[in-house]
C-alpha cells in the first residue's frame, strides 16, 4: 500500500513537474478573501512534504501540518528550516490538535485516499465539532470520477527522466469507484538503480456524496469550484475544489 517511505524522497521531483504550489497558495488566499476569513491558525491535512504548508507559512500564516507518513514529514521539516511550523504525525481522519483553527486545508487528492464514507464522516465531524473556530472554513479538493475513470482509467504511463524511471499501471474498478494504481520506480544511485514499488488506492467521491457527508457532519454550506477557478465544476472537470463552513 501507499507507505510513502521510499517514495517520499522522490515525491517533490515528480510532483513539481505537474503542480504549481505557489499558484495553489494564491488561490487559497483568494478563497480566504472571498469568504471573508482572515485565519491566523491554519491546519494542512495530508500535508506531505509541506508544498502547501510552507508557502502559506512564508505568507504569515501560523501553520500546522498533519500527515501519516513520518518520512514525508521529515522532508517537510528540513524544507521548512527557519519557519515556525508544527508538523504532526497523525492520521487525518483522527486529528488530535492543540486547539481550534481558523481554516483547514486538504489539497491535491488527500480526500481521495480516504476510501470508506464512514471514515470521511468521522473526519469531518471531529474537525467541525472539536477544532474549527466559529467562522472557520474547510477547503479541500478531489480528483473527480471523470479523471479517475477516463483520464487515468486503466491506462499505463511511463516516465523516463535523467535520474528517475517509472511505470504507472492503473485499473479503474467501476463497481467500487476505485482507482488502483501500481507504480514501479527505478531511481539512479551512482552507476546503479534502486528499485521500489508503491500501490495507491483512490476513491472517486461524487459531489453529491461528499455534500451529504459534510452536511451530516454539521457544516451548513458547501460550495464547489472548478480547479483553480471561481467557476462552477463542469462534467469533464478533473479536479473540484470544495469550500465548507
Amino acid at each position: 500500500m501507499n507507505s510513502y517511505s521510499d517514495f517520499a524522497y522522490i515525491y517533490d521531483s515528480l510532483m513539481h513537474r505537474d503542480i504549481n504550489y505557489e499558484k495553489w497558495a494564491d488561490y487559497i488566499e483568494n478563497l480566504f478573501d472571498m469568504y471573508g476569513v482572515n485565519p491566523n491558525l491554519v491546519c494542512d491535512l495530508a500535508c506531505g512534504t509541506g508544498n502547501i504548508t510552507i508557502p502559506l507559512a512564508r505568507r504569515g500564516y501560523d501553520m500546522t501540518g498533519v500527515d501519516i507518513s513520518e518520512d514525508m514529514l521529515n522532508i517537510a521539516r528540513n524544507k521548512a528550516e527557519g519557519l515556525n511550523i508544527l508538523f504532526l504525525n497523525q492520521s487525518m481522519t483522527k486529528p488530535d490538535l492543540y486547539g481550534t483553527m481558523g481554516a483547514f486545508l486538504c489539497m491535491i487528492d488527500g480526500i481521495n485516499y480516504i476510501l470508506p464514507p464512514k471514515s470521511l464522516l468521522q473526519m469531518f465531524t471531529r474537525i467541525k465539532k472539536c477544532f474549527m473556530d466559529k467562522d472557520a472554513v474547510f477547503i479541500f479538493d478531489v480528483s473527480t470520477e471523470y479523471k479517475l475513470k477516463n483520464i487515468i482509467g486503466s491506462n499505463t504511463f511511463i516516465h523516463c527522466g535523467e535520474k528517475i524511471f517509472y511505470t504507472w499501471q492503473n485499473r479503474y474498478i467501476e463497481k467500487k469507484k476505485l482507482s488502483d494504481m501500481f507504480l514501479t520506480f527505478f531511481v539512479k544511485d551512482g552507476k546503479k538503480y534502486s528499485r521500489f514499488e508503491e500501490r495507491h488506492l483512490q476513491r472517486a467521491h461524487s459531489v453529491k456524496e461528499l455534500t451529504e457527508i459534510i452536511k451530516k457532519a454539521g457544516f451548513t454550506t458547501v460550495d464547489t469550484y472548478d480547479e483553480l477557478s471561481f467557476s462552477k465544476p463542469r462534467p469533464d472537470s478533473e479536479r473540484i475544489v470544495f469550500v465548507c463552513r
